[in-house]
């Protein structure tokens, strides 16, 4: 056999197809080879595919990650005082989380740095969410980011070309080869994009349920474990914890929409879930940070920032500082809204038993809210709002939901999609617990 360092890429590939190990300069050489242009696509698509099927060891994983974070231009938080937390969720329906979470831990005293991405199929996209806010950029250079952390204490972008490249390029292969359901590839593209964005602690939300990645316990305890091992084989202080997707977060699935309930959660009057999970989310950002020695105390002081409207302030200087409209703030109305609306009554009296809550993703999906396809063109005013949450009691004829969308034709094809993702149910159930495991 020959020695790594003399080995091909296409003996490289036969070595994964064959259930071989890679050692350390092999992967980076594949990472390497493929962001430079030497490895073609059609290369890295056939070696994504015999590791999806043959799996990556825990070297092999670290290995992987660290290459990708290393694959384009590191960002070096070190100007900016104190430790730099970031949190990521895998993803679902109706998860604003960001928009509250930023802000709120930002005005405790932690700068929040963060790399966002737009929606694609049934889940939503933070930097879709933020686009609704009229005048909000997005893509910013990295020293111009950098500097926006420091003196206002938080941004949120697009992740530019030259950070990660080996991810933007190997999730778009994966994305369209079948290769995405790999806890190695998973843990590699979460992990590196966040140790190349400069965090020193990362929070990591794990959603699990009908709307989530991983729909059952299992698959996301397994993901979660993996992705804390790896953060903390790289160096990072890593904290997972599992959430509900069972049904969508708080009652507004569309990024307008979701701006709007974001800042009503600031101001003290959001839905209860999307408090409870931002406060839960901060308090462990605030101890990792070292704003609070404990998370009950971390709680109150994020609680408290919320009835003193500190955090809505913050919220608003952010907004500002990325060129969008601070007056939105005071007045969400100045958002876009849909030029049609219809309400979705409940076709039998009952309790509301479960949510497919992929179906309702969908269903937002197909009115504009979100991207069949990467080129898709968003309509930022179109989603839908819930006036029902699992466990509640409905009579026939009441509103269930609240539909937003640019036509009739659309609002009847969604409509139809989320009439098929609701179940009613003739007897009470209990409503789900948001925390799966803390």
């Amino acid at each position: 056999m020959q020695g790594s360092d003399t080995r091909s890429l296409e003996e490289l590939i036969e070595l994964k197809r064959d259930g071989g190990r890679h050692e350390r300069d092999e992967i980076v050489r594949l990472v390497s080879a493929f962001v430079s242009g030497e490895m073609p696509d059609y290369q890295m698509a056939a070696w994504l595919m015999a590791a999806l099927l043959n799996g990556l060891d825990g070297d092999e994983t670290v290995w992987l990650t660290d290459a990708m974070a290393r694959s384009g231009r590191m960002i070096d938080l070190s100007s900016v005082p104190g430790v730099k937390v970031d949190k990521h969720s895998t993803g679902g329906v109706g998860d604003k989380t960001t928009l509250v979470l930023g802000p709120l831990v930002a005005s405790c005293g932690v700068p929040i740095a963060k790399m966002s991405g737009r929606a694609l199929g049934h889940t939503g996209g933070t930097l879709d969410k933020l686009e609704s806010i009229p005048g909000f950029r997005v893509e910013i250079e990295p020293d111009a980011f950098i500097e926006q952390v420091r003196t206002v204490g938080m941004a949120v972008i697009a992740q530019s070309p030259d950070i990660d490249p080996a991810d933007k390029k190997m999730y778009a292969l994966r994305d369209v080869t079948a290769t995405v359901p790999s806890v190695p590839l998973i843990v590699g593209s979460i992990i590196s994009k966040k140790i190349a964005g400069g965090a020193d602690a990362i929070v990591l939300d794990v959603k699990v349920g009908s709307g989530a990645f991983m729909k059952s316990e299992r698959d996301a305890r397994m993901l979660a474990r993996e992705l804390r091992r790896v953060g903390e084989a790289l160096g990072r202080t890593v904290v997972c914890v599992m959430t509900d997707m069972d049904q969508p977060l708080g009652h507004a699935v569309g990024n307008a929409l979701e701006v709007r309930e974001a800042i009503s959660t600031l101001r003290g009057d959001g839905p209860k879930d999307l408090t409870d999970l931002c406060v839960a989310l901060g308090a462990k950002m605030l101890v990792l940070g070292g704003r609070a020695t404990d998370e009950a105390g971390a709680a109150e002081l994020l609680r408290e920032s919320i009835r003193t409207g500190r955090a809505l302030d913050m919220f608003r200087r952010w907004v500002e500082a990325q060129g969008g409209d601070p007056r939105i703030a005071d007045d969400p109305d100045a958002l876009p809204f849909a030029a049609r609306t219809r309400t979705v009554g409940a076709p039998s009296s009952g309790w509301v038993a479960a949510y497919d809550t992929e179906g309702v993703g969908k269903a937002a999906m197909v009115m504009g809210a979100g991207r069949a396809k990467k080129e898709d063109v968003i309509d930022h005013a179109a989603g839908i709002v819930l006036h029902a949450k699992v466990g509640d009691r409905i009579e026939a004829g009441a509103p269930l939901a609240t539909l937003h969308a640019a036509t009739d034709d659309l609002l009847t094809a969604g409509e139809s999609r989320f009439l098929q993702a609701v179940r009613l149910i003739d007897g009470p159930v209990p409503a789900p617990a948001l925390f799966h495991e803390l």
